[in-house]
């Protein structure tokens, strides 16, 4: 479970990033005004009765604004559960690098499956990819770089940076 504690951790700064980008006071919480703003900007279109009605439900103190923990403590149980689907998934990609099922993508790994997929990498891009990925720098990317690495470009497609 320390692979799915280290991707929820992400997905939860990820959440706090996009959460302060749009706390425009800097007053650790969401106005009404503002929980639009951010429902928006991830591609969802409430009509104002239905951030009202939101806004209500993920209160739980009754100040009227959302604090970070509140809108975590809404969203939390959504990211349990898409961790728990993605798993298996992101399982079976890796393994589909990982040739020699040894738990870890090796630099040829990662060459020779890229350029089955139609993606050759030139000799530079190999290595900026791989000291990328290879966070601890043992030469190989293990399972939670792996998911790391993706959860970044994820974030990064989806217009999601660090602040």
């Amino acid at each position: 479970m320390v692979i799915m504690d280290q991707f929820q951790s992400n997905q939860v700064k990820q959440l706090k990033d996009i959460f302060a980008r749009f706390d425009m006071n800097s007053d650790g919480s969401l106005t009404h005004l503002e929980l639009a703003a951010l429902l928006r900007s991830i591609g969802l279109k409430p009509q104002g009765d239905q951030i009202h009605s939101l806004l209500t439900r993920i209160d739980s103190n009754g100040n009227g604004s959302i604090e970070f923990q509140e809108l975590l403590n809404a969203i939390l149980p959504d990211l349990n559960e898409e961790v728990l689907m993605n798993h298996d998934q992101l399982m079976e990609v890796f393994r589909s690098f990982d040739k020699d099922c040894n738990g870890f993508i090796t630099a040829a790994e990662l060459a020779g499956q890229m350029a089955k997929m139609g993606q050759p990498l030139s000799y530079k891009e190999l290595t900026e990819m791989m000291r990328e990925a290879d966070v601890n720098g043992d030469g190989v990317i293990s399972f939670s770089e792996f998911t790391a690495i993706l959860g970044r470009s994820a974030s990064e497609l989806f217009g999601v940076t660090a602040a």
